[in-house]
């Protein structure tokens, strides 16, 4: 069986939709601080709190590259209406799912004499039955014949290992492409059941098929089989410093990351995947979609703390990868 359906081709004039679904988001809090060390209070500097998760992430890259998705996420408590009122102040349309459990916070800290960056990952709260439930079928009637589903981040405590799954076993039903990017056992799942594009890193994957994958080639090649099983279209690896890898059944495209000063790479994996699904909705061809992965996730890691990508940037280096390539070939 193939992993998806082949959808409809969109028209430049009217991108396919983009439906993003986020079932354990955070409040992302970021500060600084001098020095970082046990049993002592840390004065810190100005903190900056922000609407973060996987899909909701992917969501407010896209509206700041021009484009649109709809956003389904769950939250609860009094930072879960925090949460709302950021996102309706950046302009998201969603849909919060309530829950009875408070959504968690996150927390970066930047060591400024080290320049070290230090990222505390709270749980989150226990969604029932009914509650991941809700935001399967809301994200079941948002889907759309040549479209694209996102779901992104980690699952909630108490939450099915193959929830991500069977949202990809439903896209297929209906036509819509399914992009997974998660890790551990719900990757498993989702990539057993069959999706059209994951972005794992390369300790993801190496998770993924049980191996320690040490060298980009060997992390290239576990792509490369991943891809031939014939439940996954598109691998699209980051690695870091290193750049990405593309990779299908049929080839590879590697892009080095532009030259940059690295700042924080706190969201820079779902500005990556945000511009690739955005620019394949607009019918931007894989290799075109994947410049502008790499210029999304290098432009957000030159921005502080939590904060993401500017459009200006990102499609400055667009432009320069382009060019890079242009450049490549014609050697």
């Amino acid at each position: 069986m193939a992993p998806a359906v082949a959808p409809t081709a969109p028209s430049r004039q009217r991108p396919a939709p983009i439906v993003t679904l986020t079932v354990n988001p955070a409040l992302d809090v970021s500060t600084t601080t001098e020095t970082v060390m046990p049993e002592h209070k840390m004065r810190c500097g100005a903190s900056r709190v922000d609407p973060g998760g996987g899909g909701v992430n992917v969501s407010r890259v896209i509206e700041r590259l021009g484009g649109h998705s709809t956003a389904i996420y769950a939250v609860g408590g009094a930072t879960g209406q925090a949460y709302r009122q950021l996102l309706e102040a950046e302009g998201i349309i969603g849909l919060a799912i309530s829950i009875a459990g408070s959504t968690r916070q996150n927390v970066t800290v930047d060591e400024t004499s080290t320049g070290q960056q230090f990222r505390f990952v709270l749980q989150g709260p226990q969604l029932v039955e009914s509650e991941w439930m809700q935001c399967f079928v809301a994200t079941d009637a948002a889907m759309s014949l040549g479209g694209y589903v996102v779901p992104s981040g980690s699952l909630a405590p108490g939450m099915p290992d193959d929830f991500y799954a069977r949202i990809a076993h439903r896209a297929r039903e209906l036509g819509v492409r399914c992009v997974v990017d998660a890790s551990g056992d719900a990757l498993a799942a989702a990539v057993e059941e069959g999706v059209y594009l994951v972005k794992p890193s390369g300790r993801e994957l190496g998770e993924l098929v049980g191996v320690s994958l040490a060298s980009i080639d060997e992390k290239v090649e576990a792509a490369r089989e991943l891809v031939a099983r014939g439940r996954v279209e598109v691998v699209a690896l980051t690695l870091g410093g290193d750049g990405a890898a593309l990779v299908t059944a049929e080839g590879v495209t590697r892009l080095a990351s532009p030259p940059i000063m690295v700042r924080s790479t706190v969201g820079a994996g779902d500005s990556f995947l945000a511009a690739m699904v955005l620019r394949l909705a607009q019918g931007c061809d894989l290799a075109a979609a994947f410049r502008a992965g790499v210029a999304a996730g290098a432009a957000t890691a030159t921005t502080a703390a939590t904060e993401l990508c500017h459009r200006d940037d990102v499609e400055r280096f667009e432009r320069n990868l382009e060019r890079n390539l242009e450049c490549d070939l014609e050697r």
